[in-house]
């Protein structure tokens, strides 16, 4: 019943009023062209976030600064030679001063202690557990010489890891007569074996050497202090 009485009331509206209709909605207004609608700003501002963040190809890292300050000079021997890194490994003296194989980085790696890399190898000077002189393409601990100046002016250049185990005398690098590396041991710092002139050929800054592991000394041979 509820339902008819209902149906009969609207009938009678529609009689009533044959010109109604229901409400047109507002038409959307239009916006000025100089105005922007918030969904349009927010869609430029997501645009402009995209150009950024994939416009321009990113950087790649760029590695580690050089932060050491070093030389590259020729290390003249009081015996008169220059000492000389041999593209084979092996290392002497040699009375010529042309070669570019007599460069020598010389590198703080420490409180007065160097690192002599040949400038054109790439290897480090180094001093093993026998007191033998020998070129390594790493920088190892055995590659550290504490740098000292004597009383004539001369530089000395002792292994800052191996040393004569009862007396504690320092093993220098040094040179014979005849241009030939003896062995640290046997080298004296009042001889002229163990004198060598730094001659600067420039100044240059390096990385900082890594440091690789070295096998353990052999019981025959001295231990580091």
């Amino acid at each position: 019943m509820a339902a008819l009485a209902s149906s009969l009331i609207r009938q009678k509206r529609e009689v009533r009023e044959p010109g109604g209709s229901r409400p047109v909605s507002a038409q959307r207004r239009v916006c000025p062209r100089g105005t922007k609608s918030l969904c349009q700003k927010q869609l430029l501002i997501l645009l402009s976030k995209v150009r950024l963040c994939g416009g321009r190809p990113a950087r790649p890292d760029r590695g580690p600064e050089p932060q050491l300050k070093g030389i590259v000079t020729k290390l003249f021997c009081r015996q008169g030679f220059y000492l000389q890194a041999n593209p084979d490994g092996s290392i002497q003296g040699t009375p010529e001063d042309t070669s570019s194989f007599t460069h020598f980085n010389l590198i703080p790696v420490g409180l007065r202690v160097v690192t002599i890399q040949s400038a054109k190898l790439g290897h480090y000077m180094a001093m093993n557990a026998e007191g033998l002189l020998y070129s390594s393409p790493h920088f190892t601990a055995e590659c550290r010489f504490k740098e000292c100046v004597f009383e004539n002016y001369y530089v000395l250049y002792a292994s800052a890891l191996y040393r004569q185990c009862r007396s504690g005398r320092a093993w220098y690098l040094g040179l014979d007569k005849e241009g030939q590396v003896m062995k640290g041991n046997r080298v004296k710092k009042t001889k002229a074996a163990a004198h060598f002139l730094p001659k600067l050929m420039e100044v240059a800054v390096y990385r900082e050497p890594s440091l690789h592991s070295v096998p353990e000394a052999s019981h025959s041979s001295p231990p580091a202090p």
